[in-house]
């Protein structure tokens, strides 16, 4: 009986279902600090945020600068200091709105308007250019569209998906084959070959990308990127099927290398250059600070509608960005008392999250204020105040995405803190790869998610009111905002004190 416990203890433990994971001794410390997060503060906070006056916080706009002025307020208000070098809260973004741009485009001897079987959203200018087929455009150790083909000064014409070859059963392309992650990759691969044009057949999406394009023209509005970033992503051109066969007639078919011939463009735009701000504070670490706990939200929404009505976003993200005040707050209460973070903690309110996740790519691809390759975690707050319409159960819940995605030892740690402290139901549903709704890709994590940075995403899905003048701050459930909140805050906690830094052990 003895010896058949020891074997049976074994295998639980191959198995990880041996005992949870242990949370270190300073988590104890975290339930004083966490009570400090309550309903009144936020409920103050959030009918401020999501007032008339800060005018729904649209990217670049005066309501966007009023928030940004009031969270630099909160901050300078409890003394937690900028995280910059230059002592500023605010972290500078040039973005550029890339007005529908208009023009020709012209394959094989054949002129077409852009929105006609062709979609290009930024300008640019071709003239005998040659074109490259190259296939799926996948670019990796395993495969090599690219082997043995010269594409400098060229424009590359690639197809969705991915091959499927047993070489490529460990899963590293995976991401290739996927809409979004996988056009953002083959067009990186591109570029870095040389090539100055991108031109890409996913059928799929391209009935997604002509509604866009069509209600951006009808609406005279554009697009939103950033500046330093423009340069890579210009010459971007969506084909149909019609036009994808034009230049390449056995394109679906075929993988197979080919030149193609030349291409002329001339699609000219009128940019207008929009100034932003991401705001950034930090509590240094006692122990670990160069190491990196990064909590985030987006302060900004969606605007005013053409008849004047303020979508005043207090769910989406108000609710994030008063939670994460909150949550720097009990921090700092805790750091007075000598009990500030091991680690450094970093709060992050991004902006341009509804123009394309633009702050947290600004922060991360371009200009990181602490090192990424010391950022161990990201825990990103998008809507905890309300309650999906669509869930069946306890009211008491809150969806968790992407914990399980780059670290284990994340997600049992996640899992441990909640039940030690909150009891909250914890919904995957979300995290489901399959998921149509691709919310792991939708909100700011995800720029760290791809740096390999271990994340959380804390969400509770959307509602009748979502992107709606409608989301008011009466609507929260205060009540449901504050307890998540503080699971956010429990988390973080353990993050920034354990003994080791959580491992990334599903880093590609």
């Amino acid at each position: 009986m003895k010896k058949w416990n020891v074997l049976w203890l074994m295998f639980l433990a191959c198995t990880g279902q041996a005992q949870q994971i242990e949370l270190s001794p300073r988590s104890k410390q975290s339930e004083k600090w966490a009570k400090t997060i309550t309903e009144s503060e936020l409920k103050d906070h959030l009918y401020t945020y999501a007032s008339d006056a800060f005018e729904g916080r649209e990217t670049g706009t005066k309501g966007q600068k009023t928030a940004v002025e009031y969270l630099k307020a909160h901050y300078k208000s409890l003394q937690i200091a900028p995280a910059q070098a230059n002592g500023d809260y605010e972290q500078d973004i040039e973005l550029v709105l890339k007005k529908l741009p208009k023009g020709q485009l012209t394959i094989n001897g054949q002129s077409m308007e852009n929105g006609s079987g062709i979609m290009a959203y930024a300008a640019f200018e071709f003239s005998n250019t040659p074109v490259v087929y190259v296939g799926y455009g996948v670019n990796t150790p395993q495969h090599n569209d690219y082997q043995g083909v010269d594409v400098r000064g060229k424009i590359v014409l690639a197809k969705a998906g991915a091959p499927m070859l047993p070489a490529l059963a460990d899963g590293s392309t995976n991401d290739w084959a996927k809409q979004s992650e996988g056009l953002e990759r083959k067009q990186k691969a591109a570029f870095e070959q040389g090539a100055v044009g991108f031109i890409y057949w996913d059928e799929a999406a391209f009935a997604r990308l002509k509604r866009r394009f069509d209600y951006m023209k009808q609406n005279d509005s554009g697009r939103m990127s950033i500046k330093a970033l423009e340069s890579q992503a210009s010459a971007m051109v969506y084909v149909d099927q019609a036009k994808a066969l034009l230049l390449h007639p056995s394109i679906a078919e075929s993988a197979e290398a080919t030149d193609l011939g030349s291409v002329e463009a001339r699609i000219k735009s009128e940019d207008l250059p929009i100034d932003s701000e991401n705001v950034v504070a930090f509590i240094p670490g006692s122990e670990f600070p160069e190491q990196y706990v990064v909590i985030s939200s987006h302060l900004d929404h969606v605007g005013v509608l053409a008849d004047g009505s303020v979508n005043n976003g207090a769910d989406d993200d108000g609710s994030g960005s008063v939670a994460l005040l909150e949550i720097a707050e009990a921090f700092k209460l805790a750091s007075d008392a000598g009990q500030g973070p091991r680690r450094s903690v970093v709060f992050l309110h991004v902006t341009g999250e509804e123009k394309g996740l633009l702050g947290s790519q600004y922060y991360t691809d371009v200009a990181p204020v602490f090192p990424l390759n010391k950022t161990i975690a990201n825990l990103n707050i998008d809507m905890i105040g309300r309650i999906d319409p669509e869930r069946k159960g306890d009211r008491n819940y809150v969806y968790l995405i992407g914990s399980d995605k780059l670290s284990t030892e994340l997600h049992e740690l996640s899992e441990a803190v909640n039940k030690k402290f909150m009891g909250i139901e914890l919904d995957y549903t979300y995290n489901d790869e399959n998921d149509p709704n691709r919310f792991y890709y939708r909100s700011d994590h995800y720029n760290f998610a791809k740096n390999n940075i271990p994340i959380i995403f804390y969400f509770n899905g959307t509602h009748e009111d979502y992107h709606k003048p409608s989301d008011t701050p009466d609507k929260i459930n205060y009540d449901l905002l504050t307890n998540r909140a503080r699971l956010v805050f429990h988390t973080a906690w353990e993050v920034a004190n354990r003994d080791k830094a959580i491992a990334a052990d599903k880093a590609q």
